[in-house]
């Protein structure tokens, strides 16, 4: 299996993948397929240190390259980075199972971390009024690379659209067999439905959403179909701002 970094800091390859798992490829003005390598400014770096639970050589790394050198072409390595050397240290003396438990979120939903897992997606998607036209994404925590893009659609939901988001992601992950991703959202709701395996919209079906109820329908039935293992947490704004998938802007 190629490397995470390879896979996926080559979006189109990806892409060319996974487009579309749920629905049809967002499209130019002629109606030609078209992708969305859009990429945010990198965020300023910060000095982290990497616990590897299970890797070539388990234990505390300093630098990203040697948590990388760790865990590559391990089977279901396990690893996480930190904000500081004694969290690091602490997670890796209580193990993996130990720190889960300790994060895990009482309704038995995945709850966010003391800082952000580094390898993961994130996803948001952004609706102008609600309903309103909407969009929604995917980026590489690390890298902060778009991903996957759609939209946008001419009238959905915030909620809709953080949906599908997070069912693409799990496909996405699913298809590319990146086990050792998990995925972020901002929504509460959208992780809720995904969970119960339904999107629970009041979203009147007209011919104008008629598409978007199809691509609803697509990712249910993917939800049904599929045993999905990815982790699934709630981003947490108030310590970490916004999720790097956000589109800069509300409503």
């Amino acid at each position: 299996m190629p490397s995470v970094a390879t896979s996926l800091i080559d979006v189109e390859a990806v892409a060319r993948g996974i487009v579309v798992l749920l629905g049809t490829a967002p499209t130019t003005g002629d109606g030609s397929k078209r992708l969305h390598p859009r990429a945010s400014k990198p965020m300023a770096k910060q000095q982290k240190w990497y616990v590897v639970w299970a890797g070539h050589e388990p234990g505390v790394y300093e630098t990203w390259a040697e948590c990388q050198r760790q865990t590559q072409g391990y089977p279901k390595a396990l690893f996480k980075s930190f904000e500081s050397r004694s969290e690091a240290l602490r997670a890796y003396e209580e193990g993996f199972q130990g720190f889960s438990r300790r994060h895990r979120a009482p309704s038995g939903m995945e709850s966010s971390t003391e800082a952000p897992i580094e390898e993961a997606l994130a996803v948001d998607a952004a609706c102008s009024g609600n309903p309103g036209v909407m969009e929604y994404r995917g980026v590489y925590l690390p890298s902060r690379r778009v991903i996957f893009e759609m939209g946008p659609f001419p009238k959905g939901t915030n909620n809709i659209g953080e949906f599908l988001a997070i069912v693409h992601a799990l496909a996405l992950i699913e298809k590319q067999g990146l086990s050792q991703l998990v995925i972020y959202s901002d929504s509460q709701t959208a992780l809720g439905w995904v969970r119960k395996k339904r999107c629970k919209t009041l979203l009147e079906r007209t011919a104008e959403t008629a598409p978007l109820f199809d691509l609803i329908e697509r990712a249910e039935r993917w939800l049904q179909t599929h045993t999905y293992t990815t982790p699934l947490y709630k981003w947490d704004t108030v310590r970490w701002g916004e999720i790097p998938a956000d589109y800069g802007r509300k409503g």
